[in-house]
């Protein structure tokens, strides 16, 4: 069971990544839509996935990224093969091109909050947020395991 002081954290947590990551998505080069960074993103996290997966890691239906893998294939971002153990099924892999592509994309949102970094916080506030960043790696990686809010 959850306690109080957890809830209280937990809702300043989602509430401070959710508009650092507002702010942090209008950071772009504009060379892909964001929901093509987004599996591209999971792609070169997670490596290779089914069509089905990548939906579940981005709370999407498959059908919704038919358009978009297909867009991805064509300019050569991402490669698609037939399952060898599921004929039905495809494996979706990002291409080098494509990792550049991402990088690329990346840069003046690694740019901005590196700034951002530098002009806002001390010595001290730059190491607990690297602190905290892993923190919130190991938070986002547990999340792939199932955990039921009542544990």
């Amino acid at each position: 069971m959850r306690t109080s002081p957890d809830l209280a954290v937990a809702r300043r947590v989602r509430a401070g990544v959710a508009a650092y990551s507002e702010r942090v998505h209008s950071e772009r080069a504009g060379l892909l839509t964001l929901t093509q960074t987004a599996v591209l993103g999971q792609l070169h996290r997670h490596g290779t996935l089914t069509p089905g997966e990548l939906a579940d890691r981005l709370g999407a239906k498959p059908q919704t990224l038919t358009r978009v893998l297909a867009s991805l294939q064509a300019r050569e971002l991402i490669d698609r093969a037939p399952d060898p153990d599921d004929r039905r099924q495809s494996l979706v892999t990002i291409t080098d091109q494509g990792r550049g592509m991402l990088l690329a994309e990346m840069r003046p949102r690694d740019a901005y909050v590196a700034a951002l970094i530098t002009h806002e916080l001390t010595d001290a506030e730059r190491d607990l947020l690297g602190i905290a960043a892993g923190l919130l790696e190991r938070l986002a990686a547990a999340s792939d395991k199932p955990i039921r809010a009542d544990q």
